[in-house]
């Protein structure tokens, strides 16, 4: 993998040189990155965290378990130092990390082959971040995950990779959404947000969700408080904590909905700073029951509720009123 600019919401990622007298000496990062994935699906218990992440069992280069977070809103799959030392993984240069707050250098590291279930992802270089900055051992990114649906299933507490080609259905799940694509990130373009057309990122490794500044000068959201967050690199970022009346995706609104609104690095990197942009967290995720991020077919599918189905039924027949929750 040619490790130019690595995009993520947790953890932006642009690469530098490494520093070597002899060029020649450095890993040649345009290796292919390959995706072996011998089942078309397999169902992963999660570990579940105080802040309400969840982790899932990761080998590295055959050491293990680990435990890692699949992120969709990190575009690289990462390590720590502690995993790298665990794994005596090789130097592979540095790279610059644009998180929520900050930017900071860090060192790349080779890795052979990760192993999560029955799927694999190899012959890459991973970003090492401290361990206390992102709560697991490492991130699945976005970088393993291209081509691939990911299902989260909150009331079994279960994750499954899925290989979409192999006769996966939309059955089951009440809203589809169609997304774009851009450096990897899934967008919805037709949110609604106080009536405001607004793109949102389904970020499954930040417990919170977040907005930008143009976003709240839109809906002249009402700052309620200010909060402190720290981004991956362990720089705190203040931001201001608003409700907004509702977020609205093909029909479905979620009301009263906290958001933390911060000039962060992150989206501008997506070239989203001037446009009304949000990232949904874990906190509102877990609203529905499950949620699948479906790369190959760009699609976000969400199955909610038992109660919130049965709005959404009656919706369909005719009436104007959105089911809420």
């Amino acid at each position: 993998m040619r490790l130019r600019f690595v995009l993520a919401l947790t953890a932006l990622v642009a690469a530098a040189p490494l520093a070597a007298e002899d060029p020649a000496a450095q890993p040649d990062q345009t290796a292919s990155s390959d995706f072996v994935n011998p089942l078309a699906s397999e169902v992963i218990a999660l570990e579940r965290d105080r802040d309400s992440r969840y982790t899932l069992p990761v080998l590295v280069d055959g050491i293990g378990p680990f435990a890692f977070m699949i992120d969709t809103g990190s575009q690289a799959t990462a390590v720590t130092q502690e995993l790298r030392s665990t794994a005596r993984l090789a130097s592979a240069g540095t790279a610059t990390v644009v998180g929520m707050a900050s930017r900071r250098q860090v060192d790349l590291v080779d890795v052979g082959r990760i192993d999560f279930g029955s799927n694999s992802y190899a012959n890459f270089a991973a970003p090492v971040l401290a361990r206390e900055n992102i709560g697991a051992d490492g991130i699945i990114g976005l970088d393993a995950l291209q081509d691939f649906r990911v299902l989260i299933d909150f009331r079994q507490h279960t994750i499954a990779v899925e290989d979409p080609r192999r006769n996966q259905k939309d059955r089951g799940f009440d809203i589809v959404v169609r997304a774009r694509s851009r450096l990897g990130q899934l967008l919805i373009s037709d949110a609604m947000v106080e009536g405001v057309r607004a793109m949102v990122i389904i970020d499954t490794g930040a417990q919170a969700s977040v907005g930008n500044l143009a976003l709240r000068e839109r809906i002249r959201a009402k700052r309620a408080q200010e909060v402190v967050t720290t981004d991956v690199n362990g720089v705190d970022i203040v931001g201001q904590l608003a409700f907004v009346r509702s977020l609205t995706i093909k029909g479905l609104s979620l009301t009263e909905v906290p958001l933390t609104f911060a000039d962060a690095p992150a989206f501008a990197a997506l070239g989203l700073q001037d446009r009304p942009v949000l990232s949904l967290g874990m906190q509102h995720l877990a609203l529905f029951d499950r949620v699948a991020i479906d790369f190959g077919r760009q699609q976000i599918l969400f199955d909610v509720p038992a109660d919130v189905e049965r709005a959404l039924r009656e919706a369909r027949r005719g009436h104007s009123y959105s089911p809420r929750f």
